[in-house]
């Protein structure tokens, strides 16, 4: 399995998102602590962060480097702030090419989304199922053969269609799990509000204080990042939805409608 992380608040910085903290982010990828302790994160890892002040597009680095192998990124991390961050350290399921364009996060415009988990049966015939369900429009942006992106492909075409990210990710869930059984903690950010599901795998929450800033931040990650009792365990089969109020940042757990 994968691993999930994403921010909403003042501008942090990177390397002490990914890289600081008593239980790093970092760590995650070599030594989990929840949800499938022993099974190493090595198939490489992405993250991607905005500046709405240049441009409404987020920045984004993927590698097939085991992240805690990768030195590229560690050594510019320090010089990256951002009010949003999604990042993903990748796991493939078996029978899945190792390269960059299954890696999470998956990019279309301001979007950024990344799932831990799989779909039972997607390289049996179901994969092609779902392909041929995607506008002409999405399916051409698919540039791997991960489950992952297909299935962002399909929150796209509900966004198009005029859902919110909230909706979309509620419609596809109830779509998906109505076909197979999997796991799919879902993670959908446009830089300004964050969506996220725990089903099937671990996943916790935090206001997160914020060095040089009087704002806290809320993050969403597979494994708490430090020792403290302060972390909320999401329950299984339920949605966090992250947005700005303010000056305040809000995260609200509810449970899935269709459970």
């Amino acid at each position: 399995m994968c691993r999930l992380l994403g921010y909403l608040g003042p501008p942090i910085d990177l390397h002490q998102l990914l890289y600081g903290f008593e239980v790093p982010f970092v760590r995650q990828a070599h030594a989990p602590r929840w949800q499938d302790v022993g099974r190493i994160n090595a198939d490489g890892w992405g993250v991607g962060w905005w500046d709405h002040t240049i441009q409404p597009e987020p920045a984004r680095y993927r590698t097939v480097t085991p992240m805690w192998a990768d030195q590229r990124f560690r050594e510019i991390a320090p010089l990256l702030r951002s009010t949003a961050v999604v990042g993903a350290i990748r796991n493939a399921s078996p029978g899945a090419p190792i390269d960059e364009s299954g890696n999470a996060p998956f990019m279309s415009g301001p979007w950024l989304f990344a799932h831990n988990g799989f779909i039972d049966g997607f390289r049996l015939g179901l994969g092609e199922r779902l392909r041929r369900g995607v506008s002409e429009r999405r399916a051409a942006e698919i540039l791997g053969a991960a489950d992952s992106e297909v299935l962002f492909a399909m929150v796209l075409d509900r966004v198009d269609g005029g859902a919110t990210a909230t909706e979309a990710i509620l419609d596809l869930i109830e779509h998906i799990t109505g076909l197979a059984d999997g796991r799919f903690n879902f993670l959908l950010s446009d830089g300004t509000s964050l969506v996220a599901t725990r089903w099937g795998n671990s996943l916790f929450s935090r206001e997160l204080s914020v060095a040089g800033s009087n704002q806290r931040g809320a993050i969403i990650v597979s494994e708490p990042l430090f020792e403290n009792p302060d972390w909320t365990e999401v329950p299984d089969r339920s949605l966090v939805t992250v947005t700005t109020s303010g000056s305040a940042v809000v995260a609200v757990v509810t449970a899935l409608p269709f459970v």
